[in-house]
């Protein structure tokens, strides 16, 4: 069975009627939402903080609870969605979530919302442990290689941006619907971190794949369950209402797991604040950036260069002509990775266009390059899907090219695979770990056994 992944601990109050899952469940009777009697909301039980657990065994296909439509938290059942209406043009965002964030800062901090005794479930705001609240230095040290700074910068840098130019302007304009203390930058982003960690987006149908994604939503109830790649049960949209669904039998007493979708380990870290503790995240995966790939050709790893790599001015030249025509293809970019996952890799078409066209003959690029691509049958390894046994079977340059790229990508991190397994062996000095080192432990060894996977595979 899969180790749960935990999301952080965090204090609640308590005391008697106000005691937060009562007033809860109150208001579920009172809005519609149905929870069935087989499941109980509880702290006990749970791997961390709020949670689900049977109280019965429950089948595969059983419902555990129903959310009507009207309970759900968006920018279209808000109190202010009429002036959310109106501004519309104004709240237009890279990230699209302006509107929900704005109907969850009035609701939050209104004594009268009729979500109050929803946000009394919500962690407090200050103890979330999203990356982007560490310092800049921790994130550094514990993060390094994982690809999480870098991610938490965008996010930070993109955040004061929306905040400075849509919603401060906003706030301003509006006094009579947000007091001053809803004027809060750290405010703002600890509402954008709920967001990530709570929120779901409705899927589009099939008909309707090239329209713009639907905006973000709070579905009480839902977001209670915690996560698992093995999850046992799966949140089904219908016109009238969202249910919570068994995928699998759940035994009496144990807890029940939504996924949030298929999502590494530092994927999870980065927008919710923990990581699934090994072996359990069977989504995990690894990234070479497709800069490291191209690094590793002018390296040395070009099997027709010698020991120096690309030392004259042609084969520099040569090196960079075949890197355009793969950016041409759309099969590698600047900010690009290739992503590794635990039994495959998961940019297949994208690493075996790049590897084909870096290491075939110079008249052979030529010809392709003529011909602006080249045909499905072209050449053994296009049959080939990049997975564990078919990579050792790849031509020697390909697996020279990959495996330099690989020592390439592990030199990007602080410390190394061998000193990560002891830190796991060592059952005192893990114990002394922070929340945050330990999770940041999980992410940096999950990527690494992935990448020295790939080490081996490359090296037969």
């Amino acid at each position: 069975m899969a180790t749960a992944a935990k999301r952080p601990k965090v204090e609640v109050a308590s005391g008697g009627e106000h005691e937060p899952v009562p007033a809860f469940l109150n208001w579920c009777r009172r809005v519609g939402l149905e929870l069935s009697p087989k499941v109980s909301v509880s702290r006990e039980g749970t791997v961390s903080g709020y949670g689900m657990v049977a109280l019965e065994d429950v089948q595969r296909g059983e419902l555990l609870f129903v959310v009507p439509r009207t309970v759900l938290l968006s920018q279209k059942t808000t109190s202010i969605r009429g002036l959310l209406e109106k501004e519309h043009g104004a709240l237009q965002s890279q990230s699209g979530w302006v509107p929900l964030l704005l109907a969850l800062l009035y609701e939050y901090l209104a004594e009268d919302s009729p979500w109050r005794c929803y946000f009394s479930l919500w962690p407090d705001l200050g103890s979330l442990q999203h990356p982007m609240f560490w310092s800049e230095e921790e994130r550094k040290q514990l993060l390094q290689g994982t690809g999480v700074p870098e991610a938490v910068e965008k996010d930070l840098a993109n955040i004061s941006h929306e905040y400075g130019t849509i919603v401060l302007p906003f706030l301003e304009a509006h006094p009579d619907f947000f007091p001053l203390q809803a004027r809060s930058l750290e405010l703002y982003r600890q509402l954008v971190a709920m967001v990530m960690a709570y929120s779901f987006q409705e899927p589009l149908e099939e008909e309707e794949d090239e329209k713009e994604p639907n905006p973000p939503m709070m579905v009480p109830a839902a977001d209670i369950l915690n996560h698992v790649a093995n999850h046992n049960a799966n949140l089904e949209y219908s016109p009238e209402c969202l249910r919570m669904v068994a995928t699998q039998p759940i035994l009496k007493g144990q807890e029940i797991f939504n996924t949030y979708g298929q999502m590494a380990n530092w994927q999870l870290v980065h927008m919710y604040g923990f990581a699934e503790p090994y072996p359990g995240n069977t989504d995990d995966t690894a990234d070479i950036q497709m800069a490291t790939v191209r690094a590793a050709a002018l390296q040395g790893a070009y099997p027709f260069w010698g020991q120096g790599g690309a030392t004259t001015e042609a084969e520099r030249h040569l090196m960079c002509e075949r890197w355009d025509f793969l950016c041409q293809l759309e099969m590698v970019g600047e900010e690009g990775a290739f992503v590794i996952g635990r039994e495959e890799v998961l940019t297949e078409e994208e690493l075996s266009a790049t590897l084909k066209v870096l290491c075939m003959p110079a008249k052979k690029f030529r010809e392709l390059k003529e011909q602006n691509g080249w045909d499905e049958d072209d050449g053994e390894e296009d049959s080939l899907t990049l997975t564990n046994k078919t990579i050792p079977k790849l031509q020697a340059s390909w697996k020279t090219l990959l495996r330099h790229s690989v020592l390439l990508t592990l030199q990007a991190y602080a410390t190394d695979l061998k000193s990560e397994q002891e830190l796991l062996r060592n059952k005192e000095a893990r114990a002394r770990l922070t929340w945050r080192e330990e999770q940041a432990l999980q992410v940096r060894f999950g990527q690494k056994r992935i990448l020295h996977q790939l080490l081996e595979l490359t090296s037969t």
